[in-house]
């Protein structure tokens, strides 16, 4: 009956082990794609976070935006449209923007075109490695319809600089099917 426990136990602690490693390497994955992964009830996978102090995803994704924040040069974080998930300035960004029934019509619970192309030009600006930018040009186009409640994912790409002139490409992503592309020219300010 000892033995028992004791492969029980080992069986736990090489799992935590595996979700800490997991969650290291990839903090944005979901409790329900961990139980699956693991082939684990979702509350074990709560219990496991809550005994290793690991944050729930929302708290996982806000530290990690904190982290990129401070990075941001030509404005302030918190003018950022959705969470900025990853930054490499002067090359490329990543955020995260979850839509809500208060950004939509209300008649045909479609996500306001402003919100989107928000999300788009921030990351253009965050991404730049300059003190002070405006958008210069902007070229954007809307791919398909945005219902409130989808998970907005932008990538922004610097992909040429002349001069004072940044050249971004911003794509936006639901699950696999991309809704927006803009390529902007943003002009530093000295």
């Amino acid at each position: 009956m000892k033995e028992l426990k004791k492969a029980e136990k080992l069986k736990k602690s090489s799992r935590q082990k595996r979700l800490l490693e997991l969650l290291e390497s990839d903090p944005f994955v979901t409790d329900e794609d961990l139980s699956e992964k693991f082939a684990v009830s979702i509350q074990t996978i709560r219990l496991d976070r809550l005994e290793l102090g690991i944050p729930e995803l929302r708290e996982r994704i806000k530290q990690v935006a904190d982290k990129n924040y401070k990075k941001v040069r030509s404005i302030i974080g918190t003018e950022i449209i959705g969470e900025l998930i990853d930054l490499n300035l002067g090359q490329r960004g990543i955020s995260i923007l979850q839509t809500t029934p208060e950004m939509a019509f209300s008649k045909t619970n479609i996500v306001r075109g402003h919100h989107i192309f928000s999300q788009a030009e921030s990351l253009a600006m965050a991404v730049i490695d300059a003190d002070v930018a405006l958008t210069g040009v902007s070229n954007i186009k809307y791919l398909s319809p945005v219902h409130a409640g989808d998970k907005l994912i932008a990538k922004a790409e610097v992909v040429r600089v002349r001069g004072n002139n940044h050249f971004v490409h911003v794509k936006i992503h639901i699950n696999q099917e991309q809704v927006f592309r803009g390529k902007f020219i943003l002009v530093a300010i000295k």
